[in-house]
């Protein structure tokens, strides 16, 4: 049995995120599909993790097992043939039997995009975030390198009873700059690991603290009250795109 990893970049705005869900239409379901319909047996896809409705990525990574010899060019070109025009098969190629697309990984890139225009950009629109009140980005640009560092994120995931947050919430954000761009900023957040809606919970509460709802220096307090109800409201989905997941 060999096994095999996929890079894939999507568009997320009509799907139900990564995950497979029963009722709805996801990335993985798509992508297992077309592999078992290419491939003529059942197979199990595994993410990276799971981005979620709404949300996109550039480079999202997975892995299968087969024991079937594999052309991987053709294979590629076969998924892509099957697969919508908005999910895309970058690269598949041989991978270690320990290699693992989750467990695997060292760190994850994340970008989040702001935009500070008061008229909107009908180009842009499915891919950030409109932001219609007053930014202060000194504030901004004050707040951000605060977060840096190894911290207990759980005033910053939503779902603090389920999945990893239960048994491990401390992450290490080991870069969170904030890039100028026409029309607005981009975030970029790299991190050993992201809880549940991390990104764009940290998001959220920038852009209020940006917006003068409250200093800088409260930043350490939301943190170390370990309670969500003291960040702010998440940010919405169509801003945020994983961009490269490290191994």
């Amino acid at each position: 049995m060999a096994r095999y990893k996929l890079t894939i970049a999507y568009d997320g705005t009509h799907y139900c995120g990564w995950q497979v869900q029963t009722d709805k239409s996801s990335i993985q379901s798509l992508i297992q599909h077309a592999l078992q319909t290419t491939l003529r047996h059942p197979l199990n896809l595994t993410g990276s993790g799971r981005t979620d409705a709404g949300v996109h990525a550039k480079a999202q990574t997975a892995h299968f097992d087969t024991d079937l010899p594999l052309n991987l060019p053709r294979l590629r070109l076969s998924l892509n043939a099957l697969l919508p025009p908005d999910i895309r098969i970058l690269l598949i190629e041989p991978a270690a039997p320990d290699f693992h697309a989750r467990y695997s990984a060292r760190s994850k890139i994340y970008h989040y995009h702001l935009h500070l225009d008061r008229i909107s950009n009908p180009f842009t629109r499915l891919y950030r975030w409109h932001i219609f009140k007053q930014l202060n980005l000194d504030l901004l640009n004050a707040a951000a390198p605060l977060f840096l560092g190894t911290h207990d994120f759980t005033s910053f995931t939503n779902e603090p009873q389920r999945g990893s947050v239960v048994h491990d919430p401390i992450r290490t954000l080991s870069r969170l700059d904030v890039i100028p761009i026409p029309q607005g900023v981009r975030l970029e957040f790299q991190a050993d690991g992201f809880l549940y809606k991390m990104v764009r919970n940290i998001t959220g509460t920038l852009v209020e603290c940006a917006a003068n709802k409250f200093p800088p220096t409260h930043i350490p307090a939301i943190l170390a009250a370990k309670d969500r109800r003291k960040a702010f409201t998440a940010a919405p989905p169509q801003g945020l795109f994983l961009v490269e997941v490290l191994y």
